[in-house]
């Protein structure tokens, strides 16, 4: 969700405006998700590298996560969203942490839509911890080397749980990944929006849906065998 300082200094706005109005991009793309029958939905709210930016602009993000917890938690609940968390978590602030925590633990249950906050995320650090684990667990002779397989590792993921993912949008105009699902991508397909994230909302996701609608995804396969594999499905 990228694009918030940037809209808001293009406008003589403090950066934290920025985000504020993102904000409102979240609650529409959310909505917007809900409705079409995404079964996952995981957006990418604070890295483990925006620590390092002003004390002052990572206070305003930390208020703005716990406000955004507080006002959207009767709608997560009511539309039977199941909120999750990936990352560092234990990192945050105890202000955020607490709502963070009751409200995961209150829409546990819940069938819909998983709703996934990535904070004090980083893709090399959720391998690093992946790794490390692993290793914590062959120590205790509870892992031998014979069962370390691309299964096994994603156990040990905090995106475990999850299904597959499939595509992976990136706004304003900048074509990165910055340290986001770097496991999970290997065949996700990528959508680049020049739109900054908060002018991002239902009608540039559905733009970004309907691309992935027309990608073709063939794992590894041919387009010929993609076609004939679709065409037993179909009978079937």
């Amino acid at each position: 969700m990228d694009g918030n300082g940037r809209w808001a200094e293009m406008r003589g706005l403090p950066r934290e405006e920025g985000h504020r109005e993102g904000s409102t991009s979240v609650r529409e793309v959310t909505r917007c998700a809900r409705r079409v029958g995404v079964q996952a939905l995981t957006l990418y709210a604070f890295s483990s590298q925006n620590w390092a930016r002003p004390a002052e602009e990572v206070a305003a993000l930390m208020d703005l996560l716990r406000e955004y917890l507080e006002s959207e938690r009767a709608e997560i609940l009511e539309n039977g969203i199941r909120l999750n968390a990936i990352g560092e978590v234990e990192k945050l602030p105890r202000f955020v942490k607490e709502p963070l925590d009751r409200l995961r633990a209150d829409s546990a249950n819940n069938t819909g839509m998983v709703l996934t906050l990535a904070l004090s995320y980083g893709g090399r650090e959720e391998l690093a911890q992946a790794a490390r684990r692993m290793a914590e667990a062959a120590c205790k002779g509870e892992l031998t080397p014979a069962q370390l397989d691309t299964q096994t590792f994603e156990s040990y993921l905090w995106t475990n749980g999850l299904p597959p993912l499939d595509l992976v949008v990136r706004t304003s105009g900048e074509q990165r990944i910055s340290n986001f699902l770097l496991w999970q991508l290997a065949y996700a397909e990528l959508c680049f929006s020049d739109v900054l994230w908060p002018d991002f909302r239902t009608e540039a996701f559905l733009r970004c849906l309907a691309q992935y609608q027309q990608r073709e995804r063939r794992f590894g396969l041919t387009s010929a065998q993609v076609k004939r594999e679709d065409s037993h499905r179909a009978k079937a």
